[in-house]
């Protein structure tokens, strides 16, 4: 009895933890790219005949941002296949 109890609360928890890591881990990523964005938006504003470079360097900055959500993703998918396969 008690092992069907420690595997329902093992399950809760790697989906609650999968859901806290996609929520948090988002959540970085996500401002990040706002400010680049705004930034370069303020430079090619100002700067409009290297508006090639700095839209190829924002491009860049996005990629490596968005890398740290795509970790999350990862270790959310891997908590949920773990999840699935308890019990």
């Amino acid at each position: 009895m008690d092992e069907i109890l420690f595997a329902e609360y093992a399950k809760a928890a790697a989906f609650i933890g999968a859901a806290i890591t996609m929520g948090f881990g988002s959540l970085g990523p996500a401002l990040g790219q706002g400010i680049i964005a705004m930034k370069a938006c303020e430079n090619i504003g100002k700067y409009p005949e290297s508006s090639g470079n700095i839209r190829t360097t924002m491009m860049i900055a996005m990629a490596i941002v968005e890398s740290s959500a795509i970790y999350c993703l990862i270790i959310s998918l891997a908590l949920l296949y773990l999840g699935y396969r308890i019990g």
